[in-house]
């Protein structure tokens, strides 16, 4: 396996600009409350603060009322938690207690009902039914039923990569693309803000495949660079499930030159966007069908995606602790992470 001597997370040339909410900061902290009031997290929680989920919810939102960049927050808050201890119970062999839980959170998104008792004491499932609740509330028919479909492809994805990381082999470079557009997270928080923005386009805008080619490449983009961020914590726990280590696995690179050829990608897939959004817009204009209202509604969408490119870099850059973290660099788990909290359901 490459070595990892030395690391500099590379300037991406992201052609974008970015405003952040002015209640961001209060939007982590209350978030980080949150996430302490459900019992989550019980100890190091200005460590926990430290990731700024409110910076980043504040980065990627647009101009929505402070109460969605709250909730976003601290939905992003749940799902570093849900991350951070499912990575956990991978370390610690103990994947098969994740069912009950994730069972629950899936069932009370079908039916609004999560089980037995035990399981909705679990602060995770908790905490979901809290969020789960308030989300919809705010969501519209054809956003609520696309949540609703990521959510489960988000948790199987998590599923993946514990197969990943157990599995001789590692996965191959376009399984993990795919995968990783998942895993990121990203889709149903997309959902929540294109919510917030008013946003509402019909399926069948989502179903194009010019639509899907720039939803496609934002995610990529989003999380290739998270990969490059994260790589020191993945390399050093010897988590596999990072787009840098498998380059250098599959194309017989250095991790340093693993980085480089990363980086190449990542900027061609930029370009790859940005062709892509013209290619959506030229089609809608081109189509005396489509109603003005739709073409108005889909370049605002295009922006909140140039929003999450760019704001999701900066976050990483310059208001994020989790990737610059001693412990997290070491491959160690999080301090705030819970070993009881999967075994209290």
């Amino acid at each position: 396996m490459a070595q990892l001597h030395s690391f500099a997370v590379p300037d991406f040339h992201l052609p974008f600009g970015n405003s952040k909410h002015p209640q961001a900061a209060r939007a982590n902290t209350e978030a980080t409350s949150w996430v302490l009031h459900h019992e989550l997290v019980t100890h190091a929680a200005e460590e926990f603060s430290g990731i700024g989920c409110g910076h980043l919810a504040g980065r990627v939102s647009g101009d929505v009322p402070y109460d969605r960049i709250l909730l976003l927050a601290e939905w992003m808050a749940w799902s570093f938690v849900l991350d951070d201890q499912h990575d956990h119970l991978i370390r610690t062999g103990q994947v098969a207690a994740w069912r009950p839980v994730i069972g629950a959170i899936t069932e009370y998104l079908e039916t609004g009902k999560a089980g037995d008792a035990s399981a909705r004491q679990n602060p995770l499932v908790a905490g979901f039914m809290d969020l789960c609740d308030r989300i919809l509330a705010g969501m519209s028919q054809g956003t609520a039923a696309r949540y609703r479909t990521h959510v489960p492809l988000m948790l199987g994805s998590l599923d993946q990569e514990a197969g990943n990381r157990r599995a001789a082999e590692r996965p191959a470079l376009q399984d993990y693309i795919l995968m990783r557009r998942h895993s990121s997270q990203i889709l149903p928080m997309m959902d929540m803000v294109e919510a917030g923005l008013g946003i509402d386009l019909p399926q069948h805008i989502h179903d194009l495949p010019e639509f899907r080619a720039v939803v496609d490449s934002a995610l990529d983009v989003i999380s290739w660079g998270n990969d490059v961020f994260s790589l020191p914590k993945e390399y050093s726990c010897g988590d596999n499930n990072n787009l840098v280590s498998l380059v250098a696995t599959w194309e017989g690179r250095s991790l340093p030159d693993a980085v480089q050829a990363v980086e190449v990608r990542i900027q061609a897939r930029i370009e790859e966007y940005l062709k892509s959004e013209r290619r959506l817009l030229r089609l809608l204009e081109a189509r005396p069908d489509t109603d003005p209202s739709v073409r108005t509604a889909v370049t605002r969408c295009v922006r909140s995606y140039q929003d999450w490119i760019i704001g999701a870099d900066l976050w990483q850059r310059y208001e994020c602790t989790r990737y610059s973290d001693e412990r997290f660099a070491a491959g160690l788990e999080s301090a705030y992470t819970r070993p009881d909290l999967i075994s209290v359901a």
